[in-house]
């Protein structure tokens, strides 16, 4: 009921400048009541009926009040009283995004939270929920690269498919130049204005038949622009590895990451590199890509009108029909 009179607007606002007159009867009938029905004044209540039931009295006295709201609501019916509904319709200019992941064995570092990948994956899933007129791509490359999502608009299969990336899906190693190929692969046949890669990994190029400087000149010819994202925190890393005798241990690794190379393939796409040392700023990293890369929309909005003046007139009537009934029933006067 709250939301419905919040939402309702007045088609003739200047009508309910005609609100005073109920107000003024108002005035009137009390002024007209102390002269009907002057009050007697005694020293005390002897010899007055305990018994008396002054409902009719009370009833007969504020009778007025049904006939003072049902003028009140005439009045706002004759305001025309209306709801709102909005309607847009949406023209996006469309921004195609794929994201090539580096699942490889360091990507279980556990300098981010709860290690590399499963934080590259949750900051992923927020950077998508934010795209919502896009189409979406995901590329994963560790030893070799394949397509775990085609180009889709429907985000939920995405999330779910993102969810299901493990580590050693793949022959492990680094083959950015594999994942990066993949990913502009992706988008060779794409129509849209606008083609971005955001290429992301925490080690050097160690793998792969596709040399990652060959896949940047194949990005830079169908217009694909590229940012680099390189993960790891600086110097040594925590990781858990399995020794000989097969148990599970923790021990450090060195952080190798090939920022010289990342730079390169930022700048000659249009792109940009940035470097995330742990979960927070990873968080960043996508939400700088997201201002830069958002969406270009042309909203036509319609607003349809629905009046609402007939409730206002029902109330009012009913008003009207039960002060009748009232007056000619329980506090009628005999003549």
């Amino acid at each position: 009921m709250m939301d419905f009179l919040r939402d309702i607007t007045f088609a003739n606002p200047w009508v309910l400048t005609l609100l005073v007159l109920p107000i003024l009867f108002i005035l009137w009938q009390i002024a007209r009541y102390r002269t009907l029905y002057p009050t007697l004044q005694l020293p005390n209540l002897q010899g007055v009926s305990q018994n008396l039931t002054p409902i009719r009295g009370y009833i007969k006295k504020y009778l007025f009040a049904l006939r003072v709201l049902a003028v009140g609501l005439l009045i706002l019916a004759l305001a025309r009283p209306q709801t709102s509904m909005r309607e847009e319709n949406v023209q996006t200019e469309g921004i195609d995004i794929v994201i090539a992941l580096d699942i490889s064995g360091s990507m279980n570092a556990l300098d981010f939270n709860p290690n590399r990948l499963e934080a590259a994956k949750r900051k992923a899933a927020d950077f998508v929920g934010a795209r919502e007129h896009d189409r979406l791509g995901l590329v994963v490359f560790a030893g070799e690269s394949f397509t775990q999502c085609p180009l889709t608009t429907d985000h939920a299969m995405y999330l779910t498919l993102l969810r299901d990336i493990k580590q050693g899906l793949i022959e492990d190693g680094t083959a950015i130049g594999m994942g990066l190929a993949n990913a502009v692969l992706r988008l060779k046949e794409s129509d849209a204005k606008s083609k971005v890669v955001i290429l992301l990994t925490d080690g050097v190029n160690n793998q792969g038949q596709i040399d990652p400087l060959t896949a940047t000149e194949t990005a830079v010819q169908f217009g694909v622009r590229v940012y680099t994202v390189g993960v790891g925190s600086n110097g040594r890393a925590p990781i858990l590895q399995r020794d000989r005798f097969g148990r599970t241990v923790r021990t450090q690794m060195d952080v190798e990451l090939d920022e010289e190379l990342l730079g390169n393939i930022a700048q000659r796409t249009g792109g940009q590199y940035f470097r995330a040392s742990n979960t927070e700023a990873l968080g960043k990293v996508y939400e700088e890509i997201d201002r830069m890369e958002k969406t270009r929309m042309e909203v036509t909005r319609i607003t349809r009108y629905q009046e609402e003046f007939h409730w206002f007139l029902l109330l009012a009537g009913i008003l009207l029909l039960f002060e009748w009934i009232l007056r000619y029933t329980l506090v009628r006067t005999i003549p």
